[in-house]
């Protein structure tokens, strides 16, 4: 049996009203806490093969935690600003061109409907009475899927980054300092645990596929803690 529709939508599945900067976070912080989690941990698990102690455990892991998440902030801030400057100036020239050439704009929208599959005479009324209603939003969102009330804020996704990577970091941080015997294997299952989690998550609510997902950044995380831990026994030895 079908949801119900309320105001012709289903209650379950994504609309545009702010779904650019929900991704926008969601983005920012799956990738913040993943890369938190297996960057962190792969500098304590690489030191720790190389030396017991403590100190120069807990300097490298803070210096990987501090470091990554002003990284991670400044990755996003740049790279989501330079998402935006792009949004707003095909806004002011989707702006500017329905100032100068309205009928010209009035028909291009009407050929994007008829595109879509819409009769002429249907395509162009939709198009009037789009345009009528509100022309710049009309031809953002027919033309370049723009919503101009939903340009992704730069600042959103590098304190959203910047605070994932914190958090997910910690995880090994803590895990590290437990007694040597037991340190790097329970480091190894707890990030593990925790990358399947953030993978879960981020699958569940984009809607994907949940195992892949899982698998993805299962396998990953195992590769780099395996090549780092591998590295820090070797260099361990060598030094020693």
């Amino acid at each position: 049996m079908s949801a119900e529709i309320v105001n012709g939508r289903h209650p379950d599945e994504p609309h545009r009203e702010g779904l650019a900067q929900r991704l926008n976070w969601l983005r920012a912080g799956v990738l913040g806490a993943n890369d938190g989690i297996v960057s962190v941990a792969a500098v304590v698990v690489g030191v720790a093969g190389a030396t017991s102690s403590v100190p120069a455990i807990v300097t490298a892991g803070l210096a990987a935690l501090v470091g990554g998440a002003i990284s991670m902030a400044l990755g996003e801030y740049v790279s989501v600003s330079s998402q935006r400057d792009s949004e707003h100036a095909l806004i002011a020239k989707e702006r500017r061109e329905l100032e100068e050439m309205p009928e010209q704009e009035l028909a291009e929208l009407t050929g994007l409907y008829e595109a879509k599959g819409l009769k002429p005479e249907t395509a162009r009324q939709v198009a009037i009475e789009l345009t009528e209603h509100d022309a710049l939003a009309a031809h953002l969102s027919a033309e370049l899927g723009i919503d101009q009330d939903d340009v992704v804020s730069p600042w959103h996704a590098a304190f959203a980054s910047a605070i994932a990577f914190t958090i997910g970091g910690i995880l090994p941080m803590l895990t590290i300092l437990t007694p040597p015997g037991i340190r790097i294997p329970l480091t190894f299952v707890i990030v593990l645990i925790a990358l399947a989690i953030t993978g879960y998550v981020a699958a569940w609510i984009g809607g994907a596929s949940r195992g892949r997902a899982m698998l993805r950044v299962v396998i990953g995380g195992a590769l780099a803690l395996a090549a780092t831990f591998a590295i820090g026994a070797l260099l361990g030895t060598t030094v020693g």
